[in-house]
């Protein structure tokens, strides 16, 4: 099972959570701990450690996780919502639809904004269907590819279209079944990336 991701859709919640302390409370609070055993582990005040987790909850990063006894008194437990925060990459310019559908499918900027759009959208779904205690089918096929020339991306964008298109036909058709956007991008390889296939 992966990570449990949270999306931070508004640039508020954004810079509460980049605060060096409360990311290393996010961090600890992947499994619940009280505020006096964070204030023990990280050697400050239990009130100031407070103080952050009464932040935290209320932008929606942590909530409470139970309760347990210690030296006589009733201790609340609090837990990260999520292993890994995603920050909205569009949080502080938003998605325009229709500037995005007339922007080059060959430009780097209308690739950026297309995967912004993917990540929010995703996220919510995949968030409703955890509160509905159900999984979101998704999947991702990924692929290397070498082009000698410029022109060889387009020829190759053109050829991959129809195949699609024909794939598509074989299914439900429009209004049918569930409806999937599917969505192929491409961009240059890490140089990372290009090193470690080359030493394979």
């Amino acid at each position: 099972m992966g990570d449990r991701l949270a999306m931070v859709e508004d640039a508020g919640t954004a810079r509460l959570a980049l605060s060096p302390l409360r990311q290393r409370l996010l961090a600890r609070l992947r499994t619940p701990a009280s505020a006096s055993a964070l204030g023990d582990e990280f050697g400050m005040p239990r009130q100031k450690i407070g103080y952050h987790l009464r932040l935290l909850e209320k932008a929606g990063l942590i909530a409470e996780a139970g309760t347990r006894q210690r030296r006589g008194f009733t201790q609340k437990l609090y837990e990260a919502r999520g292993d890994a925060l995603i920050v909205d990459p569009m949080i502080l310019a938003p998605t325009d639809p229709v500037a995005t559908e007339k922007q080059d499918r060959f430009a780097a900027e209308h690739l950026v904004r297309t995967a912004a759009g993917l990540v929010r959208e995703v996220s919510r779904m995949r968030d409703a269907a955890m509160g509905e205690g159900s999984r979101l089918l998704t999947f991702t096929v990924e692929a290397d590819v070498a082009f000698a020339r410029p022109s060889d991306v387009e020829r190759f964008t053109s050829r991959l279209a129809e195949a699609v298109a024909a794939i598509a036909a074989d299914f439900a058709p429009e209004g049918e079944g569930r409806a999937y956007r599917v969505t192929i991008a491409g961009h240059p390889a890490a140089a990372a990336k290009a090193a470690k296939r080359s030493v394979n």
